[in-house]
């Protein structure tokens, strides 16, 4: 496989990729946690291309210019579920991951930071979002063996680290 994945300590905010994945709610206009510091970040500039979009489903995704992000080509804005413990909040939240390397492919990106979707104020419990997150992945990776990426998932605090860390043994 051409493609390498990797788990870091840190922000996607600051990751010197083609693509940052936002984390979004369905509005694309901003908020809390890591869409509160892309929004930050990029710029009011941001805020007026996300209105453009109209908004964003759970599980889908939509792809913005990164502005005052300047290690950044792209923002990837995907809406993951709401924690409810149903099964469609699995599959919810592998869309987000399948549907964002979907079209940062098509953006012809070759390399991609995702934070920790649905684990912060939409409740996703963090053991079981790394597992459906990590296991999204590697499929999209078994579906796609010529494809060039470098994926990366920023894990902002230590417990996501310890998530993916338990799943992958990497210390």
């Amino acid at each position: 496989m051409n493609t390498h994945l990797s788990f870091v300590k840190g922000s996607v905010v600051d990751m010197h990729v083609d693509v940052i994945v936002n984390a979004a709610n369905k509005t694309l206009l901003g908020g809390g946690g890591v869409d509160g510091a892309i929004h930050r970040a990029a710029g009011p500039e941001l805020l007026e291309e996300c209105r453009a979009l109209h908004g964003c489903n759970t599980g889908e995704a939509k792809i913005t210019g990164a502005y005052n992000i300047h290690h950044a080509k792209y923002i990837i804005h995907t809406v993951g579920p709401i924690y409810s413990g149903a099964r469609e909040d699995a599959e919810l939240l592998a869309a987000c991951y399948r549907n964002s390397l979907d079209l940062a492919l098509e953006n012809g990106c070759t390399s991609i930071a995702f934070p920790g979707i649905s684990t912060g104020v939409y409740g996703y419990p963090l053991e079981e979002a790394a597992e459906v997150s990590l296991h999204a992945v590697v499929r999209w990776m078994e579906e796609h063996p010529d494809v060039e990426m470098s994926i990366y998932f920023c894990c902002f605090r230590e417990e996501e680290f310890a998530a993916y860390s338990a799943l992958t043994n990497v210390n």
